[in-house]
Formats: C-alpha cells, structure tokens, sequence
C-alpha cells in the first residue's frame, strides 16, 4: 500500500476549505486507498496552524478533523536527517516524518518543500498532482 505524510497547509487547507483538492485527498484516506503517516511533531504544528485559523474562520472547528487524522494515520518518530534540507528549517520534521514512515509521497502546498522534489526517494506533490497520481493507479478520487 501506498504511504504518504501530509505537509500542515494540505491538513489546514482541507479542514478550513471543504471544496479543495486537500480535502480530496484526506477523502481518499478515509477509502483506504493509501496509509498516512504522522508523528507527534507533526500532530502539534497541525493543531497549532489550525488554532490560528480558527480566529479566521470562528464557525469551524478542527477539533474533530484532527482527531479523526490522528486516529487513521500510523505514528512514527521522526527520523535524523543530518543537515537541514529544506530552504525552511520548520519544514524538515515533514521530511523526517517521511523518511521514517518509508512514505512513497509527501503532499504539499509549501513551495520548499515542493522545490525538493524528490530528496530520499520521495516525491514531493501538490494534492492536485497527488490526487492524478492516485488516479492513474486505479484509485478514483471520490
């Protein structure tokens, strides 16, 4: 099965904005069609960028969207990476989390990360890439 990590602007975009290609792409994890992987690092950058948010747009609430994330993805520690690798230092757990979980893909909105491309043997995709992806392998996004 195919594993993948989601960056923080995929997990926001898709809990504040339900018509996004983020939000397709959390739909196909709840079909099972790949696993995610996420670790505690991960977890608290979501929860805090989803707080901020919140001030924003007061009638959401990603309580629920972020228990139900942390519920179906496998956890794992981060793994060492050695040096930064990103252009942006807060963006290299995402890559550890990656690196750690073996994940085949990286979902991202952040062009850092997305101008890696393919570090460790992970592609690095945007949710509408992401989700052609997917498509081509015979998982339909619904």
């Amino acid at each position: 099965m195919i594993t993948v990590v989601f960056d923080t602007s995929v997990i926001v975009s898709a809990i504040f904005w339900p018509h996004s290609s983020s939000r397709r792409v959390l739909a196909g994890l709840a079909c099972r069609q790949y696993a995610a992987a996420v670790s505690a690092v991960l977890l608290d950058e979501y929860a805090a960028v989803a707080a901020r948010l919140q001030q924003q747009f007061p009638r959401i609430n990603p309580a629920g969207a972020l228990a139900w994330l942390q519920a179906k993805c496998f956890s794992v520690e981060p793994a060492a990476l050695g040096k930064q690798r990103s252009r942006d230092a807060k963006d290299d757990p995402v890559l550890a989390t990656a690196l750690a979980a073996g994940a085949q893909y990286l979902v991202a909105r952040d062009k850092d990360l997305l101008s890696l491309r393919k570090p460790f043997g992970i592609t690095i995709i945007t949710p509408a890439e992401f989700l052609r992806q997917m498509e081509s392998f015979g998982a339909p996004d619904r």
